[in-house]
């Protein structure tokens, strides 16, 4: 339990209020996320969105010295696609849009997949199965169970659909800092690793690979893409450990509330 912050239950309360208003920005940009887009418009009405209708704060502007409001990751893009003006979205496009909010001194943490006018088969499919790999290692967080556990139930469902998991990134825990303690595998072994207690909070967040696991960052230092050149998905959401389950912070309207627990 080394440097792992457990949340009482009034931040878990602002944490909840920051995780809200994170899924409202997806709302928002379910209507403008359209062919002929370009990723830097997504970038910028997040961030006026975030800043001028919620008054919080995109928390990754800044973080490490990054410039942008978000991460736009287009098709084979793993993660930490850079926003611009000349990517343009065009029909058959895959995108994950990554977004952190912090209002309350709270950081929420969240990335959603959006398909692209007509969207081939094999591409809905990796997106569709990725984000139910990522429910699949939500499902089984609970006080007692280890991130073992959460890693073994996401990389045995992407595997026997023919998938790969991206093991360089993970997901980690999240509050006062964008990345706390613990990192949060998304492959593992039943029962191993940190045993999960009420009132840690954390991300779940699989990349997941059409082809080959193999990744490779390019020359502008965050831009990380598959070295087979194929399809790459991720879905994200913040998560807490309660004392029966879980709690999805981020769940966007619509979005599948029977998963909760």
């Amino acid at each position: 339990m080394a440097n792992i912050i457990l949340k009482t239950s009034e931040e878990l309360k602002i944490m909840r209020e920051s995780g809200r208003l994170l899924a409202s920005v997806f709302d928002y940009l379910d209507k403008n996320i359209t062919i002929g887009t370009s990723t830097m418009a997504i970038n910028d009405l997040a961030e006026r969105y975030i800043v001028d209708q919620l008054g919080a704060r995109p928390a990754s502007k800044g973080q490490y010295g990054y410039e942008y409001a978000l991460n736009t990751s287009v098709n084979n893009v793993v993660c930490h696609g850079i926003p611009s003006d000349t990517q343009i979205l065009k029909s058959g496009d895959i995108v994950n849009v990554d977004i952190t909010l912090e209002q309350g001194g709270f950081i929420a943490d969240s990335s959603k997949m959006y398909m692209i006018g007509e969207v081939s088969p094999l591409a809905k499919r990796l997106v569709d199965k990725t984000y139910e790999a990522m429910w699949e290692g939500i499902r089984v967080v609970k006080p007692g169970a280890t991130l073992g556990d959460v890693g073994h139930a996401i990389q045995t469902y992407a595997e026997k659909h023919g998938y790969s998991i991206v093991k360089e990134y993970c997901g980690h825990g999240i509050g006062r800092e964008m990345h706390e303690k613990p990192e949060v595998l998304h492959y593992g072994h039943e029962g191993k690793g940190l045993v999960l207690e009420e009132g840690m909070t954390f991300t779940i967040e699989p990349m997941i690979n059409q082809g080959k696991a193999k990744v490779k960052t390019k020359n502008d230092g965050w831009t990380v893409v598959t070295s087979d050149k194929k399809l790459s998905a991720q879905w994200e959401h913040t998560i807490a450990v309660t004392s029966d389950g879980y709690e999805v912070l981020t769940l966007r309207e619509g979005e599948r509330k029977s998963q909760q627990v």
